[in-house]
């Protein structure tokens, strides 16, 4: 498991100004990793150091990276990230120290290096994003007891939590190559589901939702046959993003028995563009949920003393949502969640463990998602589902409701690691907007 080091004293500063704001995402602390380009440059790897890019390909190309760092930034600035995923965390805190050294303000080259920053630096206004990693398997998990139990209460309330829930980390394997980044479009889907009064139709969905969830890439992977110990599970977990889960719930009632979703899940899935590092996250650790008295232990191959004591995160996750009429208006998204990471049930080592249990092999840039982060208040409901029941309207601050998404709308996902002692620091955002559901093809 990574630990605080010297890259995260709250006391650095960088010459790049706007990195030292105080609610900035990407101060010197953070340094995520994403994928760019620019209408003068080609797709390429780069940092995020307040609103500016560090270009991967400049900074090597200008020998600013030697030794141990020189190949991990190479890999950093190609076009996809997954060759840096799959060298591992101690490559990674090795170019993390290189670049924490690169931009601090007090840096032995500080005056030299902030001379060549109209080189290096990139305005993040002025780039285009696209997934980090070339995504060849995407797994989601249910690991909210909260969530599952508000879903279950509607549709078993004789038994909300499914019997294997409090022991294993429950998953379904989604669609990767659906996969968007955040600022793409999501078409509402078409599909068939049931009506309450037993018809059966094919059409637009009806009760489009959004799932506010954290997404892990998979760094080394596993060969085939090969199970991943759970002590050993963090040195896979390479970093972290936003994860939104687009729902058709009308078709997932519908086509969910026997198998579970299919459809319904795979029409799109956003996520945000910077990937923050495990070791960014190393002092936001937080204890595994307490369970409750009568739980089932989780089994051996479950438990790990370190994973126990700090293998959630301490993250503050929020979904905003922007009607057409408010975005017409000027006026500022409304938040409708706000909830805690550390409510999930399972954590990210149990799932990639149970994932690789059966021998699955895991691969570089694989993306694992949290399930809904749903917490036990009622402002941590982490989806529509949730909140509205499907019959309690949601009330916006300009007086619109909502029982479901409609056309026009977007959701924008924003997430927060916050600890004395440390600089707080963030993902960016995820947003996608709704467009209405395509034309059915007449031939």
């Amino acid at each position: 498991m990574v630990e605080p080091n010297a890259t995260h004293d709250p006391a650095l500063r960088s010459w790049v100004e706007s990195a030292n704001a105080p609610d900035c995402d990407f101060p010197i602390q953070n340094l995520p990793h994403g994928v760019f380009r620019t209408a003068a440059r080609g797709w390429r790897g780069g940092v995020a150091i307040g609103d500016m890019i560090l270009d991967m390909a400049e900074a090597v190309d200008a020998g600013l990276f030697a030794g141990p760092a020189a190949e991990p930034a190479r890999a950093a600035a190609e076009p996809r990230l997954n060759r840096l995923m799959g060298m591992g965390n101690a490559a990674a805190s090795v170019l993390r120290a290189r670049l924490s050294a690169l931009l601090r303000a007090d840096g032995p080259d500080a005056t030299r290096i902030a001379a060549m920053a109209p080189r290096l630096l990139v305005p993040m206004a002025e780039a285009e994003m696209r997934l980090p990693a070339a995504i060849g398997a995407f797994t989601d998990f249910l690991t909210s007891s909260f969530h599952t139990e508000r879903g279950g209460r509607r549709t078993r309330p004789e038994a909300p939590l499914p019997p294997n829930f409090k022991h294993l980390p429950i998953a379904y394997n989604s669609r990767a190559s659906s996969l968007r980044v955040s600022g793409e479009a999501v078409h509402r889907p078409n599909g068939q589901r049931q009506r309450p009064d037993g018809s059966v139709h094919f059409g637009p969905c009806e009760a489009l939702d959004f799932e506010l969830e954290v997404g892990l890439f998979i760094g080394p992977g596993n060969a085939v046959g090969q199970p991943i110990a759970i002590s050993a599970a963090p040195q896979h977990i390479w970093g972290y993003c936003l994860l939104n889960d687009w729902s058709a719930r009308d078709i997932q009632r519908w086509e969910s028995f026997p198998l579970g979703p299919f459809l319904s899940k795979s029409l799109s899935t956003s996520i945000s563009p910077w990937v923050v590092t495990a070791e960014a996250m190393a002092p936001y650790a937080a204890p595994a949920f307490p369970r409750a008295a009568g739980d089932p232990a989780p089994l051996p191959y479950l438990t790990c003393p370190r994973d126990q004591a700090a293998g959630l995160l301490d993250l503050t996750l929020e979904a905003f949502l922007l009607t057409p009429r408010m975005r017409e208006a000027g006026e500022a998204p409304a938040r409708v969640t706000r909830t805690s990471f550390r409510n999930m049930y399972w954590t990210f080592a149990q799932m990639v463990t149970h994932h690789a249990s059966n021998g699955c092999n895991l691969m570089p840039g694989d993306l694992i998602g949290s399930g809904t982060a749903s917490g036990p208040e009622d402002e941590s409901r982490a989806c529509l589902s949730e909140i509205t029941e499907g019959r309690n309207p949601l009330t916006l601050p300009n007086g619109e409701t909502r029982l479901w998404l409609e056309d026009g709308d977007e959701v924008i996902f924003r997430a927060r690691a916050e600890r004395p002692g440390y600089r707080a620091i963030g993902f960016g955002e995820c947003r996608g907007r709704i467009l209405p559901a395509p034309a059915w093809p007449t031939a």
